[in-house]
C-alpha cells in the first residue's frame, strides 16, 4: 500500500469530508477519492460505505486508520533519526493551545527554544479536549484543558501527557466582604452575582458543581472568555468571579482557596502516537513541561502572600 495514500487516508479521518481533505492537501475531490479507490484496491477491502449523501469509514477502514498511524509515525521517526546526523533538533513544530496558556506558558518556552534551532508556530485555539483528534491534522503538538472530575482524552490515535494541575480559586474585590479571607465555602456564595466564562470550560463546570452544592442556581451577570476583562470587572465591584490561580494577574484581587469542591484545571498536551520521537517535538514537549514546573513552583509562595495580605 502506498505510503501517500495512507496519508490521505488519515486525512480523512480526521477531517471527516472529501473536500476537507482536497482542501487540506491542496488537491481536487476527484483526486482524493481516486487515492482512496486504489488504496481500497491494494487492501482488497472497502474503505468507505455511503452516510446519507457524505462517506465514511468502514470498520476495516477505521483499523486501516490505526495502522497508516503507526506506518506515518515510522517514516517519521526515519526523518527524525537521519536530522540526529545533522545535529538536530531542528524544524518547525505547529503548536496549538488555549489563550491563557499562551499567556502563562508560552514566553518561557518560546525562551527556552530560542537558541535550539527549533522554530515553533504557535496559535491560539480554545475548543474542548474532544477536538483535539481534529487540530492534529494541522499541529504536532495540542495543548488542551479540562476540569479536574473529567476523564482525560481516550483515543488510540493519540498520546496524551499531563502537564500541570492549576487549582481554581474564588476571586473577589479588595473592598467585599470576604476579601482577605484564606478560603471560603460554596455556601457562602449562594448569593452572589457571578462573572464566568460560556459554557463547556472547567471554569463553568465548577460553578456548576457549587450549584449542585448550595441548591442555588448561579446568578451569572456576564459570560465572558477573556480573563483579564473578568479581573477588570471584579476589581470594579459587578461581581465575583471562579479565576484559574496562575493565570490572575491584576494585584488587588483577593483570592480565595474554594472548600468542599474540586476546583482544578489539568493541562494536558495531545501529540500523535511516537511524536517525541522527533528531536524538534521532543525539545517542545520538554520546553513545556519546564515551564509548567518553573510556573507551579513559583506561584505557590506568591499565592500564599496574596491571600494574607
Amino acid at each position: 500500500m502506498s505510503v501517500e495514500r495512507l496519508r490521505v487516508l488519515r486525512e480523512f479521518a480526521d477531517r471527516g469530508t472529501i473536500a476537507a481533505v482536497a482542501a487540506a492537501l491542496s488537491m481536487t475531490p476527484s483526486a482524493v477519492s481516486q487515492q482512496l479507490k486504489v488504496l481500497a484496491k491494494e487492501a482488497g477491502v472497502a474503505l468507505l460505505e455511503p452516510d446519507g449523501r457524505r462517506v465514511r469509514l468502514t470498520d476495516a477502514g477505521r483499523a486501516l486508520v490505526v495502522r497508516a498511524d503507526e506506518v506515518l509515525a515510522a517514516m517519521d521517526r526515519a526523518v527524525a533519526e537521519m536530522a540526529n546526523y545533522r545535529g538536530s533538533p531542528r524544524g518547525r513544530v505547529r503548536v496549538a493551545l488555549f489563550p491563557s496558556a499562551g499567556a502563562l506558558l508560552l514566553p518561557l518556552v518560546l525562551s527556552a527554544l530560542s537558541h535550539s534551532g527549533v522554530d515553533l508556530v504557535a496559535s491560539d485555539v480554545d475548543l474542548p479536549p474532544s477536538e483535539a483528534t481534529r487540530l492534529l491534522a494541522d499541529f504536532d503538538v495540542v495543548l488542551t484543558h479540562r476540569d479536574e472530575r473529567a476523564a482525560p482524552i481516550a483515543d488510540p490515535r493519540i498520546v496524551v501527557r499531563l502537564l500541570m494541575r492549576e487549582p481554581i480559586d474564588v476571586v473577589v474585590a479588595p473592598f467585599h466582604r470576604l476579601a482577605g479571607h484564606a478560603a471560603v465555602a460554596p455556601e457562602e456564595l449562594a448569593d452572589e452575582t457571578w462573572l464566568s466564562v460560556r459554557g463547556g470550560y472547567p471554569i463553568d463546570d465548577v460553578l456548576r458543581s457549587i450549584a449542585t452544592l448550595t441548591g442555588v442556581q448561579p446568578r451569572i451577570a456576564q459570560r465572558l472568555n477573556d480573563f483579564r476583562v473578568i479581573e477588570a470587572l471584579v476589581v470594579s465591584g459587578y461581581g465575583v468571579a471562579l479565576m484559574p490561580r496562575y493565570s490572575v494577574v491584576h494585584q488587588d484581587l483577593s483570592l480565595l482557596r474554594l472548600t468542599g469542591v474540586r476546583a482544578a484545571r489539568m493541562f494536558e498536551l495531545a501529540t500523535r502516537p511516537r511524536a517525541e520521537s522527533s528531536p524538534a517535538i521532543a525539545a517542545v514537549l520538554a520546553a513545556f513541561r519546564d515551564a509548567a514546573a518553573s510556573i507551579v513552583a513559583e506561584s505557590a509562595p506568591r499565592s500564599t502572600m496574596r491571600r494574607e495580605s
